[in-house]
């Protein structure tokens, strides 16, 4: 009996050292998850997707499952595209395009970053601008066309204005959280160190969240539409 007890192991002694014997299935580097891609393939995957989806385009529209009316082949939509370049001066529209959104944009920042410092810097004044600021934040610029073409007619001040709305109020809030999120510690140094009201905005609260201000300008750069 003490003989049969220690020769024969233990059911999950004897699964352990059968799974430990058992090969281990290695996944595909694509198939394992957070693993990294590396960037040849990256590329060819990206590239690989627009072939196939051009390929696919080609098959739908020249094979003819779906009539021509309602989605051109691409051949047909290249050579509009050269038509349009060539003959009907789209660079001019896209010159038109980039003048209006840069013009709205910058004149947008213009006043808006100055606001913004001044409401993160400030919570009195942030008290005094953010209920409407928050307000105006949240309507469609697209709205305000109406207003905006009996106040500015039909022109190219109508279109910046668009612009110009669509992207101010977002530039104010964002700069004032990036300015109002500045660390504590750097201010209280800089009161030790004898530094004034505008010192502090000036040498510390500007420049420590200038990375965070930069990015939410860029966020609203990506906001407003081409008008």
């Amino acid at each position: 009996m003490t003989q049969a007890r220690l020769g024969t192991p233990a059911p999950a002694a004897a699964a352990a050292a059968s799974a430990a014997a058992a090969p281990v299935r290695r996944r595909h580097p694509w198939l394992a998850p957070l693993v990294p891609v590396a960037p040849n393939t990256r590329w060819m995957l990206g590239l690989s997707f627009f072939v196939l989806f051009f390929g696919i385009w080609a098959v739908v529209t020249l094979g003819g499952f779906v009539p021509r009316t309602f989605l051109a082949d691409p051949m047909t939509m290249a050579k509009e595209g050269v038509l349009l370049f060539t003959e009907y001066n789209f660079i001019g529209d896209i010159g038109m395009t980039v003048w209006r959104v840069v013009g709205g944009f910058v004149l947008a920042a213009v006043l808006a970053v100055p606001l913004g410092i001044f409401m993160g810097a400030y919570k009195a004044a942030e008290a005094f601008f953010e209920p409407f600021v928050s307000f105006c934040r949240y309507l469609p610029a697209s709205a305000f066309i109406p207003l905006l073409i009996l106040w500015a007619g039909i022109g190219e001040t109508q279109k910046l204005l668009v612009i110009f709305i669509g992207s101010f109020f977002q530039i104010v809030l964002m700069v004032a959280v990036a300015v109002g999120g500045a660390r504590k510690d750097l201010v209280e140094a800089a009161y030790t160190l004898g530094a004034n009201s505008a010192g502090i905005v000036r040498r510390v609260l500007i420049p420590a969240p200038r990375r965070r201000s930069q990015r939410s300008c860029g966020w609203c750069w990506a906001g407003p539409g081409p008008t």
